[in-house]
């Protein structure tokens, strides 16, 4: 089966169900290939595989104490390549948290809600509004 055309989505989170039901939901709303990692190290693992966007969760110690958190996950991504997308995902509803997440390089950062799922694909739409914008105004400072 070709997935040409789909969007590969990496879901990153050590909550289990959390995990499940956001994959789940984003199979409903879109055509995505997804993958699913419950910690920071098997999302790094698999960058080779060139993930359009991955959603990952700050803290990642749910599982394993002394697993990578979000942030030390999101630095290997963005050392492995700056051009991957990355929204990072939180319960903590702090400014500061979020603003570290931007310094970092994170495209977007949504806190963890019954909303989550809904700002999640709007901050994908976004991504990829971005990317288009980012092509043309390349293409068009290249003809003048």
């Amino acid at each position: 089966m070709k997935n040409e055309g789909r969007i590969k989505l990496y879901l990153v989170d050590d909550d289990a169900v959390f995990l499940k039901s956001l994959e789940i939901e984003f199979l409903q709303y879109a055509d995505f290939t997804i993958e699913t990692f419950a910690t920071g190290e098997q999302c790094v693992a698999q960058l080779a595989e060139r993930p359009d966007v991955i959603i990952l969760d700050y803290h990642l110690d749910g599982i394993d104490k002394n697993a990578m958190n979000g942030m030390e996950t999101l630095d290997k991504i963005k050392a492995f390549d700056m051009d991957i997308s990355v929204i990072m995902l939180s319960s903590q509803d702090k400014i500061e948290v979020a603003v570290n997440c931007m310094h970092h390089r994170a495209f977007d950062y949504v806190v963890k809600s019954e909303t989550a799922s809904i700002r999640l694909r709007q901050a994908i739409t976004n991504i990829f509004r971005y990317k288009k914008m980012e092509k043309e105004l390349k293409w068009y400072m290249e003809r003048m």
